[in-house]
C-alpha cells in the first residue's frame, strides 16, 4: 500500500472510531472550478486535500422533537453533535500535524466570512461542508439542498479538516443511487418557503454538476429558524417557535419583517438551553425551533411520511411566563395568545 493510501486509511479509521458514519476526501483538483466556499486556500494556504465526515443525531430525540413532546432533548443533542464534530475536525488536524502535515480543523457551524458586503450577516461560510461532502461521496444533495447520507438521511452534522497532506480523493456517490425521489416532504415541513418549487440551483465542482432546489432569500430561514415566528399558513401546526408574526410572500419583505420580529420578540422570557450565535445581539441566545426539512428526511420514504405526519399533527406552540414551551391544539393556542395583555401579546403577534 502506498504511503498516501495508508495515511488515508488511518484517517478513515480514526474518524470512524470517533463516530463518523461516512468519510470522504476531496482535493484541489476535484474541487476545481467550484464556488468560492470550496477554495481550500481560504482556510489553509497551500492545502491539497480536505477530509469530510458526517456524525448522526439521536433518532429517538428527533422523533420526540418533531412530535412536540420534547424540545430540550434534540436541542441538546443537536448542539452537542456540533461540538463533537468541530472537536473531531480540530483533533484530526492535530493528528495530521503530528505526522508532519500542516492542517486546519473547521467549525461545524456558525463561522462566516467577514470579507462580504454585509460581513458575517451574509452568512457565507469559511468552507462549504455541503459542497465538499457531495463531491467526496459523503452523500447526495436532496431537493432540499441538505446532504443525504445512505444510513441516516439528512439527520447528520458535517465536518471538514483541511490539510497539506496529499490524499487520494474519493468518488461522488452515483446520482442514480440517491434515495431522493422528490417527495417534497421537505417543502411541506418548511413554514418559511425557503425552497423554490420550480427552479434548481446547479453547482459545477471539479467538472461535475450537482443540483438542488433553488433557495429563495435566506432571510426566510433567519425569520423562522431564528425562532421569531413559525406558525404554518394552515394555522394547524407550528415550529417550536411560539411566534405568530406573518411570514411574507415576497423575498424583499423579509428583511423588514425580520427587523420587526427581532425587536418585538426581545422581551420574551428566556427558553432553557440555547447558545450564543455571533449574528445575534449581545445577550440574546438562539434556540432550536425548526430544522424540520433536515430532520424528516430519512432514507426510507415511509419513515419520511411518518415523521412529516408527526410534525404536522403536533399542534401549535405557546410560551408560558416562565419561558417554557408547550404544544397545544390550534384553537387553544389562538385563545391563549388572544387573551394575553397587549404588552405580552406583542412579543408573539403583530397587534
Amino acid at each position: 500500500m502506498s504511503a498516501e493510501k495508508d495515511l488515508r486509511r488511518q484517517v478513515f479509521d480514526w474518524l470512524e472510531t470517533e463516530g463518523a458514519v461516512a468519510v470522504g476526501v476531496s482535493t484541489r483538483e476535484t474541487l476545481a472550478g467550484g464556488p468560492p466556499s470550496t477554495d481550500l486556500d481560504y482556510v489553509l494556504q497551500g492545502a491539497k486535500s480536505a477530509i469530510s465526515f458526517a456524525v448522526p443525531f439521536d433518532e429517538g430525540k428527533i422523533e420526540r422533537y418533531l412530535a412536540k413532546k420534547d424540545h430540550a432533548g434534540h436541542q441538546s443533542d443537536n448542539f452537542g453533535t456540533n461540538v463533537v464534530v468541530s472537536r473531531m475536525a480540530y483533533r484530526l488536524a492535530s493528528y495530521l500535524e503530528e505526522k508532519g502535515h500542516p492542517s486546519r480543523g473547521t467549525a461545524a457551524n456558525a463561522v462566516y466570512r467577514k470579507d462580504q458586503p454585509n460581513g458575517i450577516l451574509d452568512f457565507k461560510p469559511d468552507i462549504s461542508h455541503r459542497y465538499l461532502a457531495v463531491r467526496s461521496g459523503i452523500g447526495w444533495f436532496g431537493l432540499s439542498g441538505n446532504v443525504l447520507t445512505k444510513t441516516h438521511g439528512a439527520s447528520v452534522i458535517l465536518g471538514t479538516t483541511v490539510t497539506t497532506a496529499e490524499l487520494e480523493p474519493t468518488e461522488p456517490l452515483p446520482p442514480e443511487d440517491s434515495y431522493c425521489n422528490q417527495c417534497k416532504l421537505c417543502f411541506a415541513s418548511c413554514t418559511s418557503g425557503l425552497m423554490g418549487k420550480k427552479e434548481l440551483t446547479t453547482v459545477r465542482i471539479g467538472g461535475l454538476d450537482f443540483s438542488y432546489s433553488k433557495r429563495l432569500s435566506y432571510r426566510r430561514c433567519d425569520l423562522v429558524c431564528g425562532g421569531f415566528t413559525g406558525l404554518a399558513k394552515s394555522g394547524r401546526w407550528s415550529t417550536w417557535s411560539p411566534g405568530r408574526f406573518p411570514i411574507p410572500e415576497k423575498d424583499e419583505d423579509f428583511t423588514p419583517a425580520l427587523r420587526e420580529a427581532l425587536r418585538a420578540s426581545a422581551p420574551r422570557p428566556e427558553v432553557a438551553g440555547g447558545f450564543q450565535h455571533p449574528a445575534l445581539p449581545k445577550g440574546r441566545k438562539l434556540n432550536m425551533t425548526c430544522g424540520n426539512c433536515q430532520l424528516i428526511c430519512h432514507p426510507e420514504e415511509g419513515e419520511r411520511k411518518r415523521r412529516c405526519q408527526l410534525l404536522t399533527e403536533s399542534g401549535v406552540v405557546i410560551q408560558h411566563p416562565d419561558g417554557s414551551l408547550e404544544a397545544v391544539a390550534p384553537k387553544i393556542a389562538e385563545k391563549y395568545v388572544s387573551e394575553l395583555p397587549d404588552d405580552r401579546r406583542a412579543m408573539y403577534q403583530k397587534l
